[in-house]
């Protein structure tokens, strides 16, 4: 199949000329890590004209295209589909005035569409996320973590504005990712009387200890009767009634700059590759559609589905019909609408229950522990509950550093990188009299642990996976006091813990990896052609290797999932040395660092010293722990916030359903009972498979690990490989690839989504 690129949008396709362009290998080399678009976007009346789609038919037909990849938001889509319901008219028009032959006409009759969503906003109905969304969401909190700072210093309260003059998505996000005292967004004006609610809340909080606040608002934001917000309002009503230092500060179109994040990079790729597929694939019966993305799988969306369901969000709003926009804007949107109003304001307990739990990290920190844990005390205490925090893991728990805390206790965690309890690999087996001990003597109901393989066990002594959990599990029988329900967060940067496709920490990792590379190959501009070979961490498990060597367009990435031999070295030695040779400046090789026993970083550094001799040099990083470290990225900030509170909300239900009338005397848990939770589905996992949050007990998640290696047996990312390959040049077989389901955008479609 031949590509061409059309500049500048359909403004290209109506002016045509240079702005059609033949597209080779190299036109799209090096450019992944750019933001925008290098072919450029513009608005185009003409296209909008019968007359500007005539001559955009006539300009595709003399070069013989027939299929057209649209990359943009409805309007784009909605102009994508008008140009393929009118291209037999507009040929027929063609012909009738001799521009071209009714051969030609009929060689060319068909136009197939796919569409690809771009937009910041993420407002599309039927795909969980757009193009450029996360990015957005990137620059968004990286001015709101530098902005804390200056306004814990001055005690400052900040108004910030973000984009979303139809959609509330990112300041919904950032809002909640950030912890911000209050917000704005298009889909929910605030009730009448908000002025007095909000100075309340605000000088409640200064009240409690705290040195700042931050209120975000959507630049579409609205009251009740329709009339519009402004984040000068805000400021001048803080000023007025509380007399705070106030400032706003007005993204604007910072946020749609900046090089895109590893999710944008990876989701790009994936959604691009299935286009080509999706057309490659089309016949002349075949509906539009457009690429979406379901959890961690592509989707084909019918594309007037989509378009008009989306336009039914801006339907509800102008009608006034708030919370039926909330619902069509799907789960996940409501989802976490309804967590921000959870966790943004302390509200007196309906009902302040008996149960008691603890919060505890466990193995090495990873980005969003704090989120989760943030989280997690604050559902509880919302639940009623006693809620203790641990310092130090299992150690802690049976050294005494327990400490019961308050909803203020954790409030700005969420910005924190590593882990702020403090985390350890000492396991319970160490120190169990103490640990027991201790339980009863704080009267914890619960538990709850956020960290990665080593809060559970393999049946290997060796090991540590699963090993924490499992072992209390496996000592109930010697000790009441551990017939409690227990949960387990999963938190670590190699993405390897069975029974969630997704941990804690992962694309934080990924994010900080792709970001060195981006500066690695950098730093060898205006230079000899050179090859880099760098080492990223992931114990035996390549998800960090294979995902950020596709977010920054690497020519090979060797895990020990996907085996290799000397042979195959020597394929990718000699691959890549024909590329330099010539027109490609910098080469990137990533390793696992558990790849291979015997073919370790410096000995492939070696081998494409030697083979690449005279055509290129080369030079080795190892990443280490910068891939542990940083602020946590949006995604880890909003996913932990998620899993604390269903975690809890999970942990509840378990305390409720196994509460027991009358206590043992060995146990003085309550005089009017007990806690008494034995069976394997008290003690789970909480994992997100697809789009669907599950509790997996620990005793069933045994069957799913590969005990030696400390990784599931069966990961969905693997399927990313093919992808790797594909865009580093080599030749590959598409018969195993699994093209995306068609989806259909429905109000029941929505409704029914899980939306995590």
């Amino acid at each position: 199949m031949c590509c061409t690129g059309s500049l500048q949008g359909y403004q290209g396709l109506v002016d045509g000329g240079d702005n059609i362009k033949l597209a080779n290998w190299h036109s799209v080399t090096n450019i992944i890590q750019l933001g925008g678009t290098v072919i450029g976007s513009a608005r185009c009346k003409a296209f909008t004209t019968r007359e500007g789609r005539v001559a955009a038919a006539f300009n595709l037909v003399k070069r013989g295209i027939t299929n057209l990849c649209v990359c943009g938001g409805d309007g784009s889509l909605t102009g994508a589909n008008i140009f393929r319901s009118e291209w037999s008219g507009l040929l027929a028009e063609l012909v009738a005035k001799g521009r071209i032959k009714a051969e030609t006409a009929q060689q060319y009759g068909h136009l197939n569409i796919v569409g690809l969503v771009g937009s910041i906003d993420n407002d599309f109905c039927g795909t969980d996320m757009t193009i450029g969304a996360d990015s957005a969401l990137h620059r968004i909190m990286e001015i709101v973590d530098a902005i804390t700072t200056t306004a814990i210093s001055h005690q400052r309260t900040f108004v910030l504005e973000v984009m979303g003059r139809h959609c509330g998505y990112l300041a919904l996000v950032s809002a909640l990712a950030s912890g911000a005292d209050w917000l704005f967004i298009p889909e929910a004006p605030p009730e009448e009387g908000w002025e007095e609610l909000m100075c309340a809340r605000l000088g409640e909080s200064r009240s409690k200890g705290s040195r700042l606040n931050i209120i975000i608002i959507a630049e579409g934001a609205i009251s009740k009767k329709g009339e519009p917000i402004s984040s000068n309002y805000i400021k001048d009503l803080v000023v007025k009634r509380l007399g705070y230092d106030t400032r706003v500060t007005v993204l604007g179109h910072v946020q749609r700059g900046g090089t895109p994040s590893a999710f944008d990079r990876v989701l790009s790729s994936k959604l691009g590759m299935e286009a080509v597929v999706a057309l490659m694939e089309a016949a002349p019966d075949t509906p539009a559609c457009v690429i979406g993305l379901s959890g961690n799988q592509t989707v084909r969306l019918p594309l007037m589905e989509a378009v008009e369901m989306t336009k039914e969000v801006q339907k509800a709003m102008n009608e006034k019909r708030f919370e039926e926009a909330i619902q069509l804007r799907g789960r996940s949107f409501e989802n976490n609408w309804n967590i921000y109003k959870l966790l943004a304001y302390q509200k007196p307990a309906q009902v302040k229950s008996n149960y008691s739990m603890a919060i505890l990290n466990v193995g090495a920190p990873a980005a969003g522990m704090n989120s989760a844990v943030r989280s997690a005390v604050r559902m509880g205490l919302a639940a009623g509950h006693r809620v203790y925090t641990v310092n130090d893991g299992f150690e802690g728990l049976a050294n005494g550093a327990i400490n019961e805390v308050s909803w203020n206790s954790v409030a700005g965690w969420t910005g924190q990188g590593g882990s702020l309890l403090g985390t350890k690999r000492t396991l319970p087996s160490t120190c169990m009299e103490k640990l027991v001990e201790n339980l009863n003597k704080y009267n914890i109901q619960s538990l709850l642990v956020v960290g990665g393989f080593e809060a559970s066990r393999t049946s290997c002594s060796c090991l540590f996976a699963y090993e924490g959990i499992l072992e209390l599990f496996e000592a109930r029988g010697h000790y009441d006091e551990l017939c409690i329900p227990m949960c387990i967060i999963p938190a670590t940067i190699s993405n390897n813990v069975p029974g969630t496709d997704f941990s804690l920490g992962a694309d934080t990792a990924v994010n900080a990896a792709m970001e060195s590379c981006d500066k690695i190959k950098q730093s060898a501009t205006g230079t000899k052609r050179r090859v880099f070979v760098v080492e990223t961490m992931g114990g035996f498990c390549g998800y960090l290797a294979t995902t950020t060597g596709i977010a920054v367009g690497a020519d090979a990435a060797y895990i020990f999932e996907d085996p290799f031999d000397i042979h195959e070295l020597k394929t990718n030695v000699e691959h890549l040395t024909e590329k330099m040779k010539k027109d490609i400046q910098r080469g990137l090789v990533l390793r696992n660092e558990k790849c291979h026993t015997h073919y370790t970083t410096d000995f492939i550094y070696n081998l494409y010293s030697a083979e690449g001799k005279g055509v290129f040099d080369c030079r080795v990083n190892v990443l280490g722990h910068l891939q542990q470290g940083g602020a946590p990225s949006p995604f880890d900030r909003n996913f932990g916030t998620k899993l604390g509170v269903r975690a809890v909300q999970w942990l509840t239900e378990k305390m409720t359903d196994t509460f027991r009338q009358g206590a043992l005397k060995a146990v003085t848990f309550s005089r009017a009972g007990r806690v008494f939770a034995n069976s394997p589905d008290t003690a789970c996992v909480v994992g997100l498979n697809k789009k669907v949050l599950t509790f997996s007990p620990v005793t069933e998640v045994k069957a799913q690990t590969d005990f030696e290696h400390r990784m599931a047996k069966e990961q969905w990312w693997l399927s990313l490989r093919l992808l790797l390959k594909m865009l580093a040049k080599y030749q590959t077989s598409f018969d195993h690839y699994v093209t995306g389901e068609i989806e259909h955008v429905t109000r029941r479609s929505l409704s029914i989504d899980t939306g995590f």
